[in-house]
């Protein structure tokens, strides 16, 4: 039998967690009669991305992103349409696409899918041709992400602490919406695009979206005041939103959207200035990932 040859890419700086640990675990965990694991770590923003690039053309197997959203997308990114596949190890302050791919928090255990783990073919994503794989997102999650990234400090309590600050202030915009020739006309507190069904942290942004029915799921939040925001933000981690009245959650294969301006958006949680037109694309089957045996059909 070939040993798989899988390349580590370890970001030192995501989440809250250390990483000094991992190099060991990989050691101690990783079977290696199987697998031939090489680790790199980043020095900077996008290394991870030049990494899985020179991965890919040496002809790795595996790779594998041990950080955040934000890591993965890197990683990703680089190996959208070839043959070498992704695994994640999670380590970031979210951490949206492996609980959608039920990959474990906890590190050695998401490390045991690279010795019994299988490779399926996932949809991935493109705004404006840049690839996601959990979702993009406009209006007021976007300027959370940007004020997020911007703190002294990461992890769920910070995070909660932005919303709370900027929802006081957040003034909902107006957005026409075209999905599959469809067009809409919505003034929105938030539109996110979804591949996978959360942002993270088990907030459920799209219950329904698949990562292999060549769909994207658009969840429209219309305005809502303060006494109602308690209950959408229980059906947001209940997996309940669709049930709401102030939301909206539309489904189609090619996805414009047009804002008044050029404005920030996040891309997999990561805040950019983007473009006011906006064209969101499912790639189907577009990248291979390595997920635990046991995946539900559903994801």
């Amino acid at each position: 039998m070939n040993r798989k040859r899988i390349l580590a890419i370890i970001n030192p700086v995501s989440g809250t967690s250390n990483k000094d640990k991992i190099p060991r675990l990989i050691d101690t965990v990783v079977d290696h009669d199987q697998n031939d694991v090489s680790i790199i770590a980043t020095e900077y923003a996008g290394h991870a991305r030049e990494i899985a690039t020179d991965a890919v053309k040496d002809g790795f197997d595996v790779v594998v992103a041990i950080g955040g959203d934000g890591t993965v997308n890197e990683v990703g990114s680089s190996l959208c349409g070839t043959s070498t596949a992704l695994a994640i190890v999670p380590c970031g302050s979210g951490n949206g696409l492996a609980r959608h791919l039920r990959i474990s928090m906890n590190a050695s255990r998401a490390l045991q899918v690279l010795n019994n783990g299988v490779v399926g073919e996932f949809d991935f994503c493109t705004v404006n041709d840049k690839p996601f794989f959990c979702t993009c997102g406009m209006g007021f999650d976007a300027k959370v992400s940007d004020k997020f990234a911007n703190e002294g400090t990461r992890g769920f309590i910070t995070y909660i602490k932005t919303t709370l600050t900027e929802y006081i202030k957040y003034k909902p915009q107006r957005y026409i919406i075209d999905i599959d020739g469809v067009r809409l006309e919505e003034k929105a507190f938030v539109i996110a695009c979804c591949n996978a069904a959360q942002y993270g942290n088990n907030a459920y942004i799209a219950p329904r979206a698949s990562m292999q029915d060549g769909l994207i799921d658009v969840t429209v939040m219309h305005p809502f005041n303060i006494v109602q925001s308690p209950l959408i933000g229980a059906r947001l981690f209940l997996r309940q939103l669709g049930h709401d009245h102030h939301v909206s959650i539309y489904r189609g294969k090619h996805v414009v959207i047009e804002r008044d301006h050029d404005d920030v958006m996040h891309i997999d949680g990561d805040p950019m200035m983007m473009p006011a037109r906006l064209e969101i694309k499912n790639r189907q089957r577009g990248i291979r990932i390595l997920v635990p045996p046991t995946l539900p059909d559903d994801v």
